[in-house]
């Protein structure tokens, strides 16, 4: 059966995917690069080099898997987003392979942002590839970003990603492991922040301020710290964490549609595979979420990308 092959090389993950377009069927695999205890992240050349001994066991468990793919097209992240100056050394790992394997197969390389990816993947996992022919909101909110984008229809592109407004310091990943590396929890911290929080019987009223749209989480973690030092229970402090990342989203949500009147929403990127903050959003908002699976750094966008590019490529 004919699919899609994608790959992306992120800060965070390893990750390959096959796309069917046939059967709207992606089976997709993935690894987190190791991160030392205590640690709250990883050189780019460390990054490099586990990007180089994890994708062949990545590749060889997709391909283990599937039944005799045929391979039309992959689909590669080759920066973090849709921006000239953008670029990170990681993703030379994803392309090279890429460039590789269509040089061996004699098939296309279509090339595309990490950010478009992650977008992509949401519409895959929340079934609304409808909105790629229509103007929506998107959010990619991870460890490297908190960004607001404007989507629309590009022929070139798929999505044309226009940037509305970001965190003017620190990223909500970025509180978020923070927080859960001061609390001694592994790197990354998302998932037992998320645990830790909902023990918390506290409740938070926080009420973010915003720049032209832009929000500001330094502060977050600085008031983390000190509620550590004071002695606050750990379930309180991460609480505090997600009610603060939720506050600076829900606003930034709340100013993009009044300056840019569209009827969805879509929220992408790991931070927003967290129950807490998705529930509020939920309810708020016309929003559409991916699975953690697909919230979470992944190829599943990638290869989405590759079917979209090829012409005749359709999705289901």
């Amino acid at each position: 059966m004919r699919c899609f092959l994608g790959i992306d090389t992120s800060n965070y993950t390893t990750s390959a995917a096959l796309y069917f377009p046939d059967n709207g069927q992606i089976i997709q695999k993935k690894m987190l690069l190791p991160v030392k205890p205590g640690e709250k992240g990883l050189r780019q050349s460390d990054a490099v080099f586990h990007h180089t001994v994890q994708l062949p066991k990545i590749i060889g468990e997709l391909f283990s898997e599937a039944d005799k793919p045929e391979i039309c097209g992959i689909g590669v992240s080759e920066k973090p987003r849709n921006a000239e100056c953008s670029y990170m050394p990681c993703f030379l790992c994803g392309t090279g392979l890429a460039e590789s394997l269509s040089a061996v197969m004699n098939i296309p390389v279509y090339r595309t942002s990490h950010q478009t990816g992650h977008i992509l993947a949401a519409l895959f996992s929340a079934g609304r590839f409808d909105l790629i022919g229509k103007k929506f909101i998107a959010f990619h909110v991870s460890g490297g970003t908190t960004d607001c984008l404007l989507c629309e229809p590009d022929a070139e592109s798929i999505i044309r990603i226009t940037e509305l407004s970001s965190s003017l310091d620190l990223k909500a990943g970025q509180a978020v492991d923070r927080c859960g590396v001061m609390l001694g929890l592994r790197f990354p911290c998302g998932s037992e922040l998320e645990k830790l929080a909902e023990k918390s019987k506290r409740t938070y009223k926080i009420k973010s301020k915003l720049r032209d749209g832009c929000c500001s989480l330094s502060g977050v973690e600085n008031k983390c710290a000190k509620m550590l030092e004071n002695g606050e229970p750990a379930e309180d402090i991460a609480r505090f964490c997600l009610e603060s990342v939720l506050s600076a989203v829900e606003a930034m949500t709340e100013y993009a549609l009044l300056e840019n009147p569209c009827e969805d929403v879509v929220y992408a990127g790991g931070v927003m595979s967290n129950k807490i903050i998705r529930n509020r959003l939920e309810c708020r908002f016309n929003a559409s979420f991916a699975a953690p699976e697909f919230s979470c750094d992944n190829a599943a966008g990638t290869a989405v990308y590759a079917a979209l590019s090829m012409k005749g490529g359709a999705v289901k």
